[in-house]
């Protein structure tokens, strides 16, 4: 094993950790580390993130239901046109862009810089989410119709596909304005979603994608282990304070990206 790949797994561990300590918000490193650090191309980075994802979403949806805080029939409703959307992007979508998108005065964008740029807005959407600090929402009773919810579904969806982030901090606020969930609940259900949706649009990579199982489910595990660790140290840590500096962290991570993207094409 190279010293590089030692690290990576060092990595997967920490976002394993972060999970596990602010219930979210980990795996929107994963591709950043699989890209710059392990050496994937975009597509690739994106697919192993689903997995990741995925498999470390079930683990928090068990965390979460012993302490009553999944509304598992919301969740499920809510993931349907999600989880469509997202095998959809993944199998069709993904591999339709073309390798150059356009070129302009002699500049070429391509299909692997749009997907970079593209994650790192949504890293600095992520990343603001964090940094505010959220009052606690009551349960309310006041729910949008279906159709609304499932075309709100459906675009993260396809987010979810494009980025292969889990899009927790997309969902929380949806689950809240249509389902009337509480805060903590709905972080609760929306890892039911983004479990579903990751392991499912994972499979729209398996008919396009050579898949290296062995690291993988390697790295998978390493990011389960950090989050039972993470897990066990938040009852000592302060979540909120947690949170906001990661935010910055994602924050700074976001312009790093952009500027790396920019400046060697």
């Amino acid at each position: 094993m190279t010293v590089v790949e030692i690290i990576g797994f060092v990595g997967a561990l920490l976002i394993g950790l972060v999970l596990g300590l602010i219930g979210g918000g980990g795996s929107i490193l994963t591709v950043p580390l699989l890209v710059y650090l392990l050496g994937f191309n975009p597509i690739v980075a994106t697919a192993y993130s689903l997995f990741v994802v995925g498999s470390s979403s079930l683990v928090g949806v068990i965390q979460k239901a012993k302490k009553n805080l999944v509304d598992f029939k919301t969740g499920l409703s809510f993931s349907f046109p999600s989880f469509l959307a997202v095998y959809i992007s993944r199998r069709f979508l993904v591999p339709a862009i073309p390798n150059d998108i356009f070129t302009l005065n002699g500049y070429t964008l391509t299909k692997d810089m749009a997907i970079m740029v593209f994650f790192a807005i949504i890293m600095f959407m992520a990343a603001t989410s964090m940094i505010k600090t959220k009052k606690e929402v009551v349960e309310v009773h006041t729910k949008q119709p279906y159709y609304k919810t499932f075309v709100q579904g459906a675009v993260i969806g396809v987010i979810t596909g494009l980025i292969g982030a889990g899009g927790g901090f997309l969902y929380v606020p949806a689950l809240v304005l249509w389902a009337g969930l509480s805060m903590k609940r709905a972080v609760g259900t929306s890892l039911v979603i983004v479990s579903l949706n990751s392991i499912i649009g994972f499979t729209g990579d398996l008919h396009t994608l050579d898949i290296d199982w062995i690291f993988l489910l390697s790295f998978s595990a390493i990011t389960i282990i950090g989050i039972l660790i993470g897990g066990y140290l938040s009852k000592y840590v302060s979540n909120k304070k947690l949170k906001t500096s990661f935010g910055w962290f994602v924050l700074i991570m976001a312009v790093y990206i952009i500027i790396k993207e920019f400046s060697q094409h």
